[in-house]
C-alpha cells in the first residue's frame, strides 16, 4: 500500500483535467513533451509543468534517448492507487450485498404476510 503522503501527491496531480489528459495520452505509449502538448492551448512551459507534477507524484518519469526525452506513464503508481480505491469498492459492495439481502428478506416476509391475512 502507498503511503498516505504518495497517495495525497497522487490523487493531487490527478486532480486536474490537463494532467488526467496527459496520463490517458501516455496509457497509449511514451511520448515527448511537443506531442503531450499538441491538444492543449497552453505553452510547453506549462505542459512541462504539469509533467513534473506528475513526475513528483511518481506517475511518470522521463528517459533520454539520442535528443529525445520521452515521458512514460509509471503503471505500477496506477496500480497501487487503483489497489487503494478497489478495497474501499469492494468493502461497499459487500455492504450493498448485505443490505440487498436483507431488503429481499424484508419484501418476501411482507408477502407472507399479506398471504396469511387474505
Amino acid at each position: 500500500m502507498p503511503d498516505d503522503e504518495g497517495l495525497d501527491r497522487a490523487f493531487a496531480a490527478l486532480a486536474d483535467p490537463v494532467r488526467r489528459a496527459i496520463v490517458a495520452r501516455l496509457s497509449r505509449g511514451p511520448a515527448t513533451v511537443n506531442e503531450l502538448a499538441e491538444p492543449f492551448a497552453i505553452t510547453l512551459q506549462a505542459v512541462s509543468k504539469h509533467i513534473s507534477v506528475l513526475e513528483a507524484a511518481g506517475l511518470v518519469s522521463r528517459t533520454r534517448e539520442a535528443q529525445r526525452r520521452p515521458v512514460h506513464l509509471e503503471a505500477a503508481a496506477l496500480e497501487r492507487l487503483t489497489s487503494w480505491i478497489d478495497r474501499y469498492r469492494l468493502e461497499a459492495e459487500a455492504r450493498y450485498r448485505r443490505l440487498d439481502a436483507v431488503l429481499t428478506d424484508a419484501g418476501q416476509q411482507e408477502h407472507l404476510n399479506r398471504e396469511r391475512e387474505s
